[in-house]
């Protein structure tokens, strides 16, 4: 077999990979959120399969780099990606999480912050805040533009951190976690994970929930470091405004359906820019602060 066959079937391996992670993941969180909150997505049927579909898409983008550096990781020796436990330190190995969680928030950081300049967000990002309000299915909701972005994050690092691939897997089960928990519209973490002092530095659906009702702030992945020393740092949102409207398309039943699916169309289409940017308007340009 050619290098550059067994380099295609290694991306379209993980590009499966990731699309069956991705699916298990938010069927999961979304089953979760059934359970805990049954009519939280009450009427956003539509929605939920525009975020599956986009998500998919990412899925195969983001499976080629991967893909790619797999196969060279195993047949070439690329990367600093390595099997053997007792290469390093086993100290290192928390260390080597932690290092590649706080690169990986800093790319998310600047490049989501990138995204929210107008040109860009109406281009690209307005497909992922179309969902409004975002669900457990949103995590991967992304423009072919911003999946790039986050596409390569990960694989560059493994040519500049060493980690066993054991720890690389839990920081792709944190990624995948957290992306999809800090869409689903309710805190599963206990409150210390989110309030006091360890919340002020951690990112859990609280937080991130602000950014979606005011775009141009709390723009982190993990931690709020970034968004602390930069000033966009907004505190925490509130899930009772999502709370509310779930409960009013209950009761308006499929009116109340389509005039939101109305909204996030015009949304993703670069619709009708309004004055104010809450979580209940459809802009089409994000915050100026960013």
């Amino acid at each position: 077999m050619s290098a550059a066959i067994a380099i295609l079937l290694s991306a379209l391996a993980m590009s499966l990979i990731v699309g069956v992670r991705y699916l298990a993941a938010s069927a999961g969180f979304a089953l979760a959120t059934r359970l805990k909150h049954p009519r939280l997505y009450a009427g956003l049927d539509p929605q939920i399969r525009r975020e599956i579909l986009w998500s998919l898409a990412s899925a195969g983008i983001y499976g080629v780099p991967a893909g790619i550096i797999a196969w060279g990781w195993q047949n070439r020796g690329w990367t600093r990606i390595y099997d053997d436990v007792h290469a390093w330190p086993l100290w290192y190995l928390p260390v080597s999480v932690l290092l590649y969680l706080i690169a990986h928030d800093t790319w998310f950081y600047w490049t989501h912050r990138w995204m929210h300049r107008p040109r860009v967000f109406k281009l690209a990002h307005a497909v992922h805040h179309a969902s409004r309000p975002p669900t457990a299915w949103a995590a991967m909701a992304f423009h072919p533009i911003e999946a790039v972005t986050g596409a390569v994050a990960i694989p560059l690092l493994v040519f500049v951190i060493p980690i066993h691939v054991t720890a690389l897997g839990v920081v792709l089960t944190i990624m995948t976690i957290m992306g999809v928990t800090n869409h689903m519209g309710w805190e599963m973490f206990p409150r210390f994970m989110w309030g006091g002092r360890v919340g002020r530095w951690l990112i859990t659906a609280s937080h991130h929930q602000r950014h979606h009702e005011r775009y141009g702030c709390n723009y982190g992945l993990y931690f709020r470091f970034w968004d602390r020393l930069c000033g966009t740092d907004d505190g925490l949102g509130d899930f009772a405004r999502d709370h509310a409207k779930a409960a009013r398309r209950v009761g308006s039943g499929v009116a109340g359906g389509a005039a939101d699916r109305r909204g996030a169309g015009r949304l993703a289409a670069g619709g009708h820019r309004p004055s104010a940017l809450g979580q209940g308007d459809a802009a089409a340009v994000p915050d100026r602060r960013s």
